[in-house]
């Protein structure tokens, strides 16, 4: 997180002004996050947002909730 809210993050982020962390999921092993974030990259734009909303409404910045 930190590389990405110095500009040093992926491209895309830098591209897009990505520097926020809204969403955050707790799993079991690096196998599973990684199958779920693959998972969501599939998923339609409307289908990520109600995700977020009903996780985060407000859409904050959790990366200093979750050091």
């Amino acid at each position: 997180m930190m590389q990405y809210r110095r500009g040093a993050g992926s491209a895309f982020c830098r591209k897009h002004g990505l520097d926020r962390l809204i969403l955050a999921e707790p799993h079991d092993s690096i196998v599973e996050a990684i199958a779920r974030e693959k998972a969501l990259k599939a998923w339609q734009r409307a289908w990520k947002i109600r995700l977020i909303d009903a996780a985060n409404p407000q859409w904050d910045d959790l990366f200093e909730r979750i050091l």
